[in-house]
């Protein structure tokens, strides 16, 4: 199991919820695929149509930001909490 931590924004595409668990592990397009079974909408926020992440979503397993450590091939060990973030912009 992993866990996913969602801000407030992408709450509404899970009911609510802001932590999930997610029975995968491995890479982080492992645990995205598995999240996207349940929660396609969230998955569609999260990914683009090549599913390749979304330039201005940030995602963080164990601290570490995905885009250095390998994007969606970033190893996720069991237990590991990953954190989606989508970028904030404004003036």
């Amino acid at each position: 199991m992993v866990t996913v931590l969602l801000p407030g924004p992408l709450r509404a595409e899970t009911g609510g919820e802001g932590r999930l668990a997610v029975a995968a592990a491995g890479t982080l397009r492992a645990v995205l695929d598995e999240l996207a079974t349940t929660w396609p909408r969230l998955a569609r926020r999260i990914r683009d149509e090549r599913g390749d992440l979304r330039r201005y979503v940030n995602v963080y397993v164990d601290g570490e930001d995905c885009r250095h450590t390998g994007a969606l091939d970033t190893r996720v060990p069991e237990g590991a909490e990953i954190q989606i973030l989508p970028s904030v912009a404004g003036g």
